[in-house]
């Protein structure tokens, strides 16, 4: 017996945490790029677990996956080997050219490592003292304390304070604020190539190559936060691509599951040795069933003719918004982002905009107060792209008329 949507959210209201707030939406089944209530009602889903679902709802392959690895092994720990471990960081090391995987749970939970690596290898180094991290306003990390503490906008971190201390914020974008804090207190820096949560904010050209190169010259770790913007969500295996840059440490999540919990922190082969035995670790990072999920995600996530589709569509997407801006000056301020994560930044509040799509059929997520977030699953059609922007500038005129 399926509940109804509305006796699904008085159970979810009743028994579980206020924490977050969720759309008015019972969801009980998805195939691909749709999703479907438990009356039955279908949507085209732009949100994709927050950019998570890469290949959509429950793909086949994934399945077979799945089916095929829980009759072999589902977890030992980590202290003992286990294949698709391996052979996933294999994949990941050579595609990125970075020298090291650790394997954990969430994007929040590889930028913990991240954070522990970066201080442990410049205590190794160089000794006490040099120990603060630079981040970016606006910027987003995660929920954990460490991930929280590095994140650069206010109204996550104030209701946990205090937090942990080391963490110093400067204006995404901006160099010379950058060059200003970059002092002998600093062991890395850690940026999101692309802003997610903060409203898909991309940084201007040479800024990424302009922070790397002043990161080499002063001994100071390179962090990339490609939690959502990796593993082909940009049009590239990975963002830093855009930008001709490879950082030191790199944190993955979201699509390295597709839905499946799992994170991934990639090292460069210096600092990667200040973890050693003890240091760090998790229960269930690495766990056969994620693994072997991992590896066939991002083997196919890697492939040019994949990789090439998803540029064309997302070329193809922010054209579309753009032309929409044009025709909406009055209701829109901007189209931007790289991919298939793209915004539309509104003159007013987006929240109803995302609202009226719901009721048209459509999810989109509504960030940063006045921009609305376009992540869909990777495999979109352009004909369900053209669905969206048509359902888009209906409910922009219906909210908002001028």
């Amino acid at each position: 017996m399926t509940l109804s949507t509305a006796e699904i959210i008085a159970l979810g209201e009743k028994h579980l945490l206020g924490n977050v707030t969720r759309q008015p939406l019972a969801l009980i089944r998805g195939q691909g790029t749709k999703v479907w209530d438990a009356e039955g009602r279908e949507y085209l889903d732009f949100i994709a677990g927050i950019a998570t679902c890469a290949f959509g709802h429950c793909p086949p392959f994934a399945n077979d996956v799945l089916a095929a690895q829980s009759q072999k092994l589902w977890h030992v720990s980590n202290l003992f080997w286990n294949e698709p471990m391996v052979l996933l960081a294999e994949l990941l090391t050579k595609t990125s050219g970075l020298s090291k995987a650790f394997f954990c749970n969430s994007g929040a939970e590889a930028n913990e490592a991240a954070i522990k690596m970066a201080r442990k290898y410049s205590l190794d180094r160089f000794g006490p003292g040099r120990h603060r991290i630079i981040t970016a306003e606006n910027s987003f990390h995660g929920r954990t304390m460490g991930a929280i503490s590095a994140t650069g906008q206010e109204k996550f971190r104030t209701p946990f304070e205090p937090l942990v201390p080391g963490f110093v914020f400067v204006p995404f974008g901006d160099y010379e604020a950058l060059e200003r804090q970059l002092d002998q207190t600093i062991c890395a820096v850690l940026l999101e190539p692309v802003q997610g949560e903060g409203g898909v904010i991309t940084p201007p050209p040479d800024y990424l190559a302009k922070v790397a190169e002043l990161c080499q010259k002063k001994s100071v770790l390179l962090i990339f936060d490609e939690i959502q913007t990796g593993l082909g969500r940009t049009g590239c295996d990975f963002a830093f691509r855009h930008f001709g840059v490879t950082p030191d440490l790199l944190t993955l999540g979201k699509a390295l599951g597709c839905g499946y919990p799992s994170g991934a922190l990639l090292a460069a082969q210096e600092p990667a040795k200040a973890l050693t035995p003890g240091t760090h670790s998790t229960t269930l990072g690495g766990a056969p069933l994620a693994m072997a999920l991992g590896l066939e995600l991002v083997g196919r996530i890697v492939e040019p003719s994949f990789l090439a589709a998803v540029e064309d569509k997302g070329r193809y997407f922010l054209n579309g918004l753009q032309k929409l801006a044009a025709d909406l000056p009055n209701q829109t301020a901007n189209a931007r982002g790289l991919g298939l994560m793209l915004g539309l930044n509104l003159k007013r509040p987006s929240g109803p905009v995302s609202e009226a799509l719901r009721h048209k059929g459509f999810l989109v997520n509504s960030t940063a107060s006045t921009v609305l977030r376009f992540v869909p699953p990777l495999t979109v059609e352009k004909a369900e792209i053209d669905q969206l922007l048509e359902a888009l500038i209906s409910a922009i005129k219906e909210v908002y008329p001028e």
